[in-house]
């Protein structure tokens, strides 16, 4: 059972990263907004708040600012990488059921809810920035689908995200 969970997963990560074709290379450094920080990265004392925005983050969003483009570019970015997040995150978190470490599993936890909450902030703010309404619209829908979870991504609806993911392509000129 947990192979079909894990597979099903990895199939719906998949699916959010799959515009996320060689555009990452081309957007600039500098249009990196706040929210694609290092989601993975773990935190002292298992918070699971968001990373502080940083005044760094202010000048990726200037540079994304009614840019569909790089807003594209950055969403497909950010999808890849939350999509190996959640796939990351439903293997430590299994891992840490099966060996039943209540710490472990805690912390697999705290790590997962905050990988959620930072891309549903990630794809909320690019929805702020965007300009263009299907695109604004595509970014807001999948915030709030990844929002749904509630830091639990075997949640995941595979049909739900495709169809975000389709309407997101359709809203960047990439279908």
């Amino acid at each position: 059972m947990r192979r079909v969970l894990c597979a099903a997963v990895l199939s719906s990560a998949l699916l959010l990263g799959a515009c996320s074709t060689d555009k990452s290379a081309d957007t600039p450094a500098a249009a990196t907004p706040a929210a694609s920080v290092p989601a993975g990265t773990p935190t002292s004392g298992g918070s699971s708040a968001p990373a502080p925005r940083s005044s760094a983050a202010g000048k990726g969003d200037a540079a994304l600012k009614g840019n569909t483009k790089a807003i594209c570019d950055q969403a497909a970015k950010t999808g890849g990488d939350a999509a190996k997040n959640f796939a990351q995150d439903l293997k430590l978190l299994i891992d840490a059921e099966s060996a039943q470490d209540k710490a472990a599993v805690a912390a697999a936890k705290a790590k997962t809810t905050r990988d959620v909450e930072n891309y549903s902030f990630a794809l909320g703010d690019m929805a702020k920035l965007a300009s263009e309404p299907q695109l604004k619209k595509a970014l807001g829908a999948m915030s709030k689908q990844v929002s749904a979870l509630k830091g639990d991504v075997r949640k995941l609806d595979a049909e739900k995200l495709d169809g975000l993911q389709e309407t997101l392509s359709k809203a960047c000129g990439t279908d």
